[in-house]
């Protein structure tokens, strides 16, 4: 018990965990008659458990004998090394004298193995001469593997004595060596000459002798794993390694490629002499590309990728010779050849698309031959090239067109009898065949074209507008020069409907056919000067008439209205020469013009009516003078809505009044309907009527302050353009001579 007090311990807990137990199942007494079954039950349980145990223990103790067994038989084996070390440190404790004797024997065996070395490469050292004598031989007979082989025997030799000498730190016999081996660099120099020869000519022999283009691969690929052994080891480098003839090869090769053929003389590079050019880059560089992928590529180990090398080569020496080429102050021709080739033939069929190079032959994945901004900076120098050419060739047309005007012959006709010229077909094929152009490269260089046409056109309206204004002022001095004004005028107006109605066909959208608002504007412009020259042709020869009226003369007759009905009637005539909707509104401003005129006329205080008769005889012709105009413009084709002959009737019924106290509200009624009609104006109406007393004025002219009218937008002016005379001061002093 004192040695295991874990025991007892454990048989207390055990005791008490079972009195536990059963005092839990037996506290009833008609638990106590399955006591039997608990305690069978109980009793091979514990049977159960011991019998583990007990192999348990069993396994244990075995284990426990085995190991002893084995730490036995390790501590005996642990003293018989014991014992052998020993009688080592003895034997070697004896033999340490003798082993300084050897010393000398190893130093002596290491001299002995050098100078053996050294006899062996004796008689390779005193052939060198001749060997350098016969590899040069070699070379110049173009014998290049029997030459490369020799030297690599020379080089050899020289860097197994550079080797041996960098490692026993002899490196001042190093440069003896050098001096002894000196002719290896010529030699070396000599064979890559040719070697880079022959790789410069390579398109050539690979389809006349592919031999020698081979050899030189060869020998290549030779140095280049001399060169890589070398760098693995890397104890020692010798002289002139890496010597990269690999990377060497490619260089040449680009250099080759890159040569004569991208450098364009100055004549090359305008007119005719670029496309030539262009002409001679694409063939050459589908054939060469040919050659590579059908002949070269044999020819050179798979690594080199040689035809992904010659085609990224060409197409970066290509936008290295566009970017040169560019600038160069190329003319519109020489621009467009160059963005037509960049952005169309080059990806084409006909060069690097063609059907011999695809699709080992893929440029896709190289970027564009010109970059996006390069381009736009091109388009933009072609566009400002095309309109400088645009600009001089409207301005030919434009003089020619001008000097047309002065022409001893009408314009010519269209089948329909109106007046028209060759100007709109020239302008708009012009600028129409420009912006077709533009659409073979890029939609952007046509958008921008299409720009600048519509630019150029309202300039060129402009201008038009100008020569118009020139023309009219060289007809106002001499009114027979030019003979037949009205008629080019009328031809402008037809040309000017033709432009506008072919200006929509010029957009290269079909579904986007809208007019910008700044040409609407210029063709509006060029529309209202030439009415309005037209206008002033009419008011010329309606002046002579109006001028007689108001006048007794013309109260008593109706021979002036007639002819002023004549003037506009032979007018009409010549506006049928133009097409409706400018003849419309050409009627219409006659119409206005006539109606103004005859107003003014009346507004110039050059008659009072003296009597109630005479301003009988004025209202009767007013309303005569009114009905015949009227009739007149709408047997030409203004309907009576259009016209502005109303303010003429209006103004009868203010001086039809019999009562002058009644005026202020037949006033009321006339400026309501005419709202432009100022003071001056009703002023100057009352004084044609010649018994209107100034307290009536005065009523008059303040109900029409009383009711200020404010001029409706769909409002045509008919008033506003008329100014009346001023009243007269009297003068206070008699009139005499200046003393």
């Amino acid at each position: 018990d004192e040695e295991w007090p874990e025991a007892e311990k454990a048989e207390k807990l055990a005791r008490g965990a079972a009195l536990k137990w059963a005092s839990g199942v037996f506290y009833r007494p008609e638990k106590l008659e399955g006591l039997g079954q608990y305690r069978s039950r109980e009793t091979q349980r514990n049977s159960s458990i011991q019998s583990r145990l007990k192999s348990t223990v069993q396994s244990y103790l075995e284990g426990v004998s085995a190991g002893l067994e084995q730490l036995r038989s390790a501590a005996q084996e642990v003293q018989s090394v014991c014992q052998d070390l020993g009688a080592a440190r003895w034997a070697l404790l004896d033999s340490a004298d003798r082993v300084q004797g050897f010393q000398q024997m190893r130093a002596l065996m290491a001299e002995h193995v050098q100078l053996a070395s050294v006899v062996q490469v004796l008689p390779q050292l005193f052939s060198v001469q001749e060997v350098f004598s016969h590899t040069l031989q070699l070379l110049r007979g173009q014998h290049l593997l029997e030459a490369h082989a020799e030297l690599m025997m020379m080089e050899r030799l020289r860097d197994d004595i550079l080797s041996q000498l960098h490692l026993r730190g002899l490196s001042s016999a190093q440069a003896t060596v050098l001096s002894y081996f000196g002719g290896l660099q010529e030699l070396n120099d000599s064979l890559a000459k040719q070697l880079w020869d022959i790789v410069g000519g390579s398109l050539r022999l690979v389809r006349e002798d592919p031999v020698l283009f081979v050899t030189a691969v060869r020998i290549i690929e030779r140095e280049e794993k001399i060169d890589n052994t070398l760098l693995l080891e890397a104890t020692f480098l010798p002289p002139g390694r890496p010597k990269g003839w690999r990377q060497k090869f490619y260089h040449v090769l680009r250099e080759t490629i890159t040569g004569a053929r991208f450098h364009a003389n100055h004549t090359d590079a305008e007119g005719p002499g670029l496309a030539k050019h262009l002409a001679a880059l694409q063939k050459d560089i589908v054939s060469e590309l040919c050659v590579v992928k059908d002949l070269m590529v044999q020819c050179v180990p798979p690594h080199y990728n040689i035809l992904g090398l010659c085609t990224t080569t060409y197409h970066q020496a290509l936008t290295s010779h566009l970017q040169d080429l560019l600038r160069e102050d190329l003319d519109k021709q020489g621009l467009f050849l160059l963005l037509e080739w960049a952005l169309r033939v080059y990806h084409s069929p006909e060069m690097m698309g063609h059907p011999d190079l695809v699709p080992e032959v893929d440029v896709s994945a190289l970027g564009p031959l010109m970059s996006p901004e390069l381009v736009d900076q091109t388009e933009r120098k072609y566009v400002v090239k095309v309109k400088a050419s645009v600009l001089e060739w409207m301005q030919r047309t434009l003089e020619v067109e001008f000097k047309e005007w002065f022409r001893e012959e009408e314009p010519e006709t269209d089948h329909q009898g109106f007046f028209q010229s060759a100007l709109p077909i020239i302008v708009m094929q012009m600028l129409n065949e420009n912006i077709q152009v533009a659409s073979l490269i890029t939609d952007s260089l046509q958008q921008k074209v299409y720009n600048m046409a519509l630019e150029e056109l309202e300039a060129f309206l402009g201008r038009l507008r100008e020569a118009l204004v020139r023309c009219g002022k060289e007809h106002q001095k001499d009114r027979t020069v030019p003979k037949y004004y009205i008629s080019y005028l009328l031809a402008m107006l037809n040309n000017n409907l033709a432009l506008g109605s072919s200006v929509s066909s010029l957009h290269p959208d079909t579904a986007c056919r809208e007019v910008p608002a700044s040409l609407r504007a210029a063709l509006d412009r060029m529309q209202k000067k030439a009415c309005q020259l037209l206008l002033e042709e009419l008011l010329l020869d309606l002046q002579p008439l109006c001028l007689q009226l108001p006048s007794r003369k013309w109260l008593s007759g109706t021979q002036l209205v007639s002819s002023m009905c004549e003037v506009v009637d032979k007018y009409a005539k010549d506006f049928s020469r133009v097409r409706k909707p400018v003849f419309t509104l050409l009627l219409t401003e006659s119409e206005l013009l006539v109606t103004s005129q005859y107003l003014r006329a009346l507004m110039q205080k050059k008659m009072v009516c003296k009597s109630e008769e005479e301003r009988g005889q004025l209202c009767a012709r007013l309303l005569q003078d009114a009905t015949q105009l009227r009739e007149l413009f709408c047997s030409l084709g203004l309907d009576q809505s259009q016209q502005s002959l109303e303010a003429i009737f209006a103004l009868r019924e203010l001086i039809v009044l019999k009562d002058p106290t009644l005026l202020s509200l037949e006033v009321l009624g006339f400026i309501t309907k005419y709202p432009d009609a100022s003071d001056e104006h009703i002023s100057t109406l009352l004084d044609l009527r010649g018994d209107v007393s100034k307290e009536v004025r005065h009523v008059v002219l303040e109900m029409m302050a009383q009711h200020p009218q404010a001029l409706p937008e769909s409002y045509r002016p008919i008033f506003s353009t008329i100014l009346v005379p001023a009243t007269e001061l009297p003068f206070c002093l008699r009139k005499g001579k200046c003393a």
